[in-house]
Formats: structure tokens, sequence, C-alpha cells
């Protein structure tokens, strides 16, 4: 028999809300998608990919392309990245999750990216915002894409930003002039 604490955390486990993802943002020329792993309660509470003020990621992807991203509103933001080639997604389409780290992530099932070419044919490169994500390099190179783990724009991800930034510039940069 299990021990009580135990049962206490499967029924936690268990009574944890399934929880959706948002859709992609994605243009019909996409060449580059970067992929997350799944909203934080943040972004799913405003209905905005990487809405934690702390997340790193407008501020590294803005620096990379020449926009302010994180300065304009988020409809000025989908709209950049579009007119950029880049669609961004994530790798789960729903799961249960406690809090907003990946570690927490619970009965996760992913995006259906054979869909992929058809919502954007160019695509050519996958980008991986983190490990967790990028544990689904294999499987997007499988589908013909180039593919590069980089590091996580997360506030619990620590690496010096400069450091993220150069890593984000070195995979996306070249990528965006082709």
């Amino acid at each position: 028999m299990a021990p009580p604490e135990a049962a206490d955390g499967l029924a936690d486990l268990v009574n944890l809300a399934a929880l959706t993802g948002l859709p992609p943002i994605v243009g019909a020329d996409a060449r580059t998608l970067i992929l997350g792993s799944f909203p934080s309660p943040a972004s799913l509470a405003a209905g905005q990919y990487y809405g934690h003020p702390r997340n790193q990621f407008w501020t590294i992807l803005g620096a990379v392309i020449g926009v302010r991203l994180a300065d304009i509103g988020y409809a000025d933001r989908k709209r950049a990245l579009i007119e950029a080639g880049i669609a961004v997604w994530d790798v789960y389409r729903n799961c249960r999750r406690e809090g907003s780290l990946d570690a927490a992530i619970r009965d996760a099932a992913a995006n259906d990216f054979s869909a992929l070419k058809t919502l954007a044919p160019d695509l050519v490169r996958v980008c991986f915002n983190g490990q967790t994500a990028g544990r689904f390099a294999p499987q997007l190179a499988a589908l013909g894409y180039r593919t590069a783990i980089l590091p996580s724009t997360s506030p619990a991800y620590t690496l010096a930003i400069d450091n993220k930034l150069a890593a984000w510039r070195a995979a996306l940069e070249n990528q965006l002039l082709t």
C-alpha cells in the first residue's frame, strides 16, 4: 500500500486541470519556426506567447530581427514576426501542470507537426527555446527540417542574457537572410 503522502500527491496530479496551449503564430511564408514547450500560466492568462514580463523572448528575438518587440503591443509583435518569416508555437498541445516549470509538465500531448507542411510550406528551420522543447528535435529533423536547440529565454534559466542573445543570433541571423 502506498504511503498516505504518495496517495495525496497522486490525487493532486489527477485533480490538476487540463491546460490547452495557444494557436501558432504563423504566416504562409514562414521559414523559421521557434518552438517552446508550453505557455506559462501568465501567458495562458494573457492569451499571448511569452506573456510573463521577465521572460526574455521578446527582448532577444527583437534584438535579432531589429525590432523592439518588447516595447510594442502583442498584435504588432505577431505582425513583426510574420513579416520576418518567423513562426512561433509550442511542442505540447495540452498538458497538466502545477506552476510554470517545464519539469512540472504531466500528461502532455504533442502538437501535430505534420500540419506544418500545409501551414508553412517554405519552412526550413526549427529552433527550440530550451531543452524541454529540444527533446522534439529528432522528430522535426525526421520531417526534413534543420534544427537547433537554443538557450531558454525563461527567467528560470539563469544564463546571462548576452550569452543567450549570442546563441540566438548565431542560429537565426543567417536563416533570416536566406
